[in-house]
């Protein structure tokens, strides 16, 4: 009986962790953004970036420099996040009816095996998407806030009968409230709707400062919220997930991120004026057409790039300050020393590179995302030295096996990503992955260290060589002498 009983006892303590009083287990603090490129201090993708505390994290922590999300629009890319497997296992594609809970709802989510092994899981804000945080929520204990149209409610951002023949015109004019009371007039760029000029639903593609209280804002609240849970004490372990919801569009944050750049413009990306002349009609068509956001040409037509570029800047400071917010409560937290903490975006954004706005793109803008992830303090010499980073090809997809890692707990079977452990023990080693992003059925992109191809559904190709070309305005794919290169990362896939 005995072999048996310590066969029995081995498989049961690989699911089962005792509380964090007794073996010290990790917590977990795993904060999302919705739509954050490289716009952040750390990673140098904009002069005016203003981000100290996600700056302070990277600097107690690893920042990935290439990492990649499976798939760059919200839905498609947090389902490959919560589940660790790609949009061909998970069916879940674009942001349309396709939802996880539809596709795969026997899904065992990132929270899941955690909580099983003895942790307390809970969560806020934007995790999977929107609504269907709501209606089946990331994380066992969920609470919901509304944030995409925050300061003001979700209602009053629909147009009106009266008021929505003027959404596709030179003056659109939708009058809301804010909660002091006073009038506003929607949208606040006063550009014409790209998208939905025919529909009642909220004019997302706007940007513009809001003179009224942090409060008013989802992603304020889910900080206050998670505040209030790291105050809490409990023997057992914490994975701690909050997903912030701007810099998404409406470009809309508080009025103080705005006022840095009355004296100092927001400085245009760099682009290539004959940019799309490389490529074929597919790719053409990738870039111009308003999926995700709004067109170029609107934005150029109303002189309103700069304002845009100030409005992601301002909105990405904005979230930044409440990370830091959250990261000063940890630190005054009993979990100071023993949480790691993962900060993650979904996907990247153009701000009309390649006459692109929004995701949904198999280019760098669209796929690459900050990814830090600080190990324990009390682990910290099992680790490479605080402040460093990783240049190897790594994904979203990674985070799954990486955390059931680094703490002990056993995923499930049929995971796509591995471990980063490795990595952030060792950034310096060489792996040769060949990561792949999809965009949709049959496109497809792959990241190496140096190269990016592009495949789409209908075999054209693009190349680009990060090496000299880190903007992709050189399509290679044409030439000759990197048909053998293309064969082999086509293979990646």
């Amino acid at each position: 009986m005995k072999p048996l009983l310590q066969t029995i006892l081995a498989a049961f303590s690989l699911t089962l962790v005792p509380s964090s009083g007794s073996t010290q287990q990790p917590n977990i603090l795993f904060i999302a953004i919705d739509d954050l490129n490289d716009w952040i201090g750390c990673m140098g993708g904009h002069p005016q970036a203003h981000t100290p505390n996600i700056d302070r994290l990277a600097a107690r922590g690893m920042l990935f420099t290439n990492a990649h999300c499976a798939s760059p629009a919200c839905q498609p890319s947090r389902a490959a996040v919560f589940t660790g497997m790609m949009p061909e296992k998970t069916g879940v594609w674009t942001n349309g009816k396709d939802s996880l809970s539809r596709m795969m709802p026997e899904a065992i989510k990132l929270p899941i095996p955690f909580e099983r092994a003895g942790y307390r899981a809970m969560g806020t804000g934007k995790l999977i998407h929107d609504t269907s945080d709501r209606d089946h929520p990331a994380v066992p204990d969920y609470v919901y806030v509304e944030q995409r149209w925050s300061p003001i409610p979700s209602k009053q951002a629909r147009y009106t009968k009266e008021a929505l023949p003027t959404k596709g015109s030179n003056n659109p004019r939708h009058l809301v409230t804010d909660s002091l009371g006073r009038q506003v007039v929607l949208p606040l760029n006063r550009m014409p709707s790209d998208r939905a000029p025919e529909k009642l639903s909220g004019e997302s593609f706007d940007w513009g400062p809001w003179d009224v209280p942090d409060s008013d804002f989802g992603d304020t609240r889910i900080t206050d919220w998670a505040i209030s849970k790291l105050e809490e004490e409990d023997d057992a372990p914490l994975f701690l997930a909050l997903g912030y919801y701007r810099p998404h569009i409406p470009l809309w944050a508080p009025k103080r991120f705005f006022d840095r750049f009355k004296e100092h413009p927001g400085q245009l990306p760099p682009v290539k004026e004959d940019d799309l002349d490389d490529l074929g009609e597919t790719g053409k068509k990738w870039a111009r057409e308003a999926v995700t956001a709004g067109a170029h040409a609107s934005v150029v037509k109303h002189d309103q790039w700069s304002k845009a570029v100030e409005g992601y800047l301002a909105c990405t400071t904005y979230v930044d300050h409440e990370i830091g917010r959250l990261l000063d409560a940890l630190d005054e937290s009993s979990y100071r020393d023993n949480t790691i903490v993962v900060l993650w975006s979904d996907h990247g954004w153009h701000l009309g590179e390649k006459e692109h706005w929004g995701k949904w793109t198999g280019w760098e803008r669209s796929t690459k995302v900050p990814l830090i992830i600080a190990p324990p303090r009390s682990q910290a010499g099992k680790f490479a030295p605080a402040g460093s980073s990783c240049n190897q090809p790594v994904g979203l997809i990674d985070l799954y096996p990486t955390l059931t890692d680094l703490c002990g707990v056993k995923p499930p079977e049929g995971l796509d990503g591995q471990s980063l452990a490795p990595l952030l023990r060792n950034p310096d080693q060489k792996t040769g992955r060949k990561l792949v992003t999809v965009f949709d059925k049959g496109n497809h992109s792959v990241r190496t260290e140096r190269w990016r191809y592009i495949l789409y559904q209908d075999g054209e190709e693009e190349l680009y060589d990060h090496q000299g070309d880190p903007h992709e305005w050189n399509n290679l794919a044409s030439n000759p002498e990197y048909r053998s290169l293309m064969n082999d990362l086509r293979r990646g896939l």
